[in-house]
Parts: structure tokens; sequence; C-alpha cells
């Protein structure tokens, strides 16, 4: 009880003022992050329906799909995903200093791991929406791979 009123007078006069900007500051680098996350499966999506519509080979296509599936564990790929979160690093430094926030480090890589989990959910559920074993028109498969996509990407 002692501690309670010089505790919300704290929090309402060094804190709460600057919760807005500090957020708006904070999802720059996250939504550029998430952006990138999403072209990337864009990307990747692209790629797998223009080497169908050059082979038409469905043994392919199932070859393609399913390296898809490791796309969110290719650190390689992931990145330059990765790599717009980092700017929290000198966006927290300042944090620290005001508001004594700790654990910059964990900040970003949660960030990244919720990246990589998003990526993971993008794959699986094209993956789920779309099984290359049950396409039975070959004409018909770049179109539908794209709708799948579309429809993931949303």
């Amino acid at each position: 009880a002692s501690v309670s009123e010089p505790a919300q007078k704290c929090c309402t006069e060094n804190i709460q003022p600057f919760l807005t900007s500090i957020l708006e500051e904070l999802m720059g680098p996250v939504s550029s992050g998430f952006t990138e996350v999403r072209s990337l499966f864009d990307k990747e999506v692209n790629e797998i329906i223009q080497d169908f519509q050059k082979t038409n080979d469905m043994t392919r296509l199932k070859e393609n799909v399913d390296q898809l599936t490791t796309l969110p564990y290719n650190s390689v790929k992931m990145e330059p995903c990765y790599l717009k979160v980092n700017q929290l690093q000198e966006l927290l430094q300042d944090l620290k200093s005001r508001f004594k926030v700790y654990h910059i480090d964990f900040v970003i890589q949660r960030t990244q791991n919720f990246m990589q989990e998003l990526m993971e959910n993008a794959v699986y559920t094209f993956e789920q929406l779309f099984s290359p074993s049950r396409q039975a028109d070959s004409a018909k498969v770049a179109t539908t791979i794209e709708k799948v996509k579309l429809r993931v990407l949303k």
C-alpha cells in the first residue's frame, strides 16, 4: 500500500506520456521485419510457380513445395528478415538508459522467433491448402498455387 501510490505517480508522470511514441518508434523495425517475411514467402512461392511453368514437372513441383517447408529454418534466406529487427538494438539503447530497459537481446531474439513462427505458419498453411499430389490437371496448377499463395498472404 505504501509503494503503490508513488509507483503509480512515477508511471503516470515518467513513463505513460512516452509510451505511444516509444511503441511507434519500436514498431518501425518490427513491421519492416514482418514485411520482409511476407516478401520472402511471396518470392519463394513465385519461384515455385515459375519453375513449374517452365518444366511442367509434377515431381519437381512436389520437391519444390517440400523444400519450401524448410524455409523458416533456412538462416541464410531468413537473415534479411532478422536484420531488419536488429535496428531495435540502437533504438533500445536509448530506452535502456531512460527507462532501465535491460535484456535488449532478449527482445530482439523473441521478435526474430515470432518472425520464424510466422513463416512456419505461412508455409504450413500453404502446404495444407495446396498439395501437389492432389492436383490432377497440370494446366491449372500454377493458377492454383497463385490462389493459395494469395490466400496465405491474406
